[in-house]
C-alpha cells in the first residue's frame, strides 16, 4: 500500500499507452507499484516536476502532483469499460481488505 511516494518513473512524451498495461511506476518507502493505463492513447505531456519532486504526489495529487496528459486513441470505447465512482469505491474497499 502506497503511503509516502519517494520516486516516480514516468513515460516519455510521444509514447503510446495500452489500456490495462503498466506505463510507469511509483515507489514508496514500503513498496513499488505499477501505474496502469485506464485507456489507450498517446502521452502528450509528462509532469517532470513529479519526477524531480515525487512528494508532490503526496502533497497535491489532484493539482501539482498530476502525472501525465494523454490523448485518447478511442475514448468512446474506453469510457464504456471504466469503473463508475461507486464501483471504484467498492474495488478499493476490497483491496484494503486484502492488504
Amino acid at each position: 500500500q502506497l503511503r509516502e511516494v519517494v520516486f516516480a518513473e514516468l513515460p516519455e512524451v510521444g509514447d503510446e499507452i495500452v489500456k490495462g498495461e503498466p506505463f510507469g511506476t511509483v515507489e514508496s518507502v514500503k513498496s513499488v507499484s505499477d501505474l496502469v493505463a485506464p485507456i489507450n492513447g498517446k502521452i502528450e505531456e509528462v509532469n517532470e516536476e513529479v519526477v524531480d519532486n515525487p512528494q508532490l504526489i503526496n502533497e497535491d495529487p489532484y493539482g501539482e502532483g498530476w502525472l501525465i496528459l494523454v490523448s485518447p486513441s478511442n475514448l468512446d470505447e474506453d469510457l464504456k469499460t471504466l469503473m463508475s465512482f461507486e464501483e471504484s469505491v467498492e474495488w478499493h474497499k476490497e483491496l484494503a481488505k486484502e492488504s
